[in-house]
This record gives structure tokens, C-alpha cells and sequence, in this order.
């Protein structure tokens, strides 16, 4: 499996019900390069993926289960924060709800390769929520 983007590696994962709506399709995936967020098919992943994903082969800091899922989710949208910040917004929520520390997540990604200016988008999100 491989990012349609970058041709990094991808880790591919299942959308839970409640995040759908921000997600490319059900079963979606992220590149561990890039941090973009694509169908998992589209990726070359077949099957819906698992509901509790390995994201650390992406970073370390990502959180397990749907927390994870939510924070992968987000980051795929901070390639366009304005246009996504309500998604952003309820992503981090629901990262948060679901036990992660969105902030702290943020402050110990690394990736230098992201398709977005992680620095930048730190600032942005400690300004906007």
C-alpha cells in the first residue's frame, strides 16, 4: 500500500460511524510521510481495515484506537486549515473525548514531510480552539 501522493507507506485503518462524515470513505488511510488522508482503496488497501490501526508506524505520538483515528483524520485536513477548521474543530473534540491529548499529540509529531507546515498549523490550531 502506498500514498497516491508521495508513494510512502500508508497505514490503512476503518472509519468508525461517528467520523464518517470527515473521512474520504469508510475504510480510509494514512500516509506515513505526507500525512495526507485518502481512501484506503485509492492507497491499494483492500478490506475496510482495522478498528484499532498500529498509527505509531506513522508517529509514535499518534494515540490508539479511535482517538488515533480521529487525530489521523485531522491531520489530513490541516493541509487546508481554513477551509476544514469546523472539521478540524469536531475532530479534536472527539480525539479528546475519546481520551488523547490533542495538543500535546501536536506538540510531538514529527514530520518534516507533511504535505502542510507543521509548525505553522500548531500555531494556527493553539490560536483557533
Amino acid at each position: 500500500m502506498s500514498c497516491p501522493h508521495c508513494d510512502a507507506d500508508v497505514v490503512a485503518f476503518a472509519v468508525p460511524p461517528a467520523l464518517r462524515e470527515y473521512a474520504p470513505a469508510d475504510a480510509a488511510a494514512i500516509c506515513t510521510r505526507c500525512l495526507r488522508v485518502v481512501a484506503a482503496d485509492e492507497a491499494g488497501a483492500t478490506g475496510d481495515g482495522p478498528a484499532d490501526p498500529d498509527l505509531s508506524a506513522v508517529d509514535p505520538a499518534f494515540p490508539s484506537a479511535e482517538a488515533g483515528v480521529a487525530l489521523a483524520l485531522c491531520c489530513g485536513k490541516l493541509e487546508s486549515f481554513a477551509l476544514n477548521r469546523a472539521a478540524i474543530e469536531a475532530l479534536i473534540g472527539h480525539a479528546e473525548g475519546a481520551g488523547a491529548d490533542a495538543f500535546a499529540f501536536f506538540d510531538r509529531l514529527e514530520a518534516p514531510e507533511a504535505a502542510f507546515d507543521l509548525d505553522r498549523r500548531r500555531a494556527a490550531l493553539r490560536d483557533a480552539i
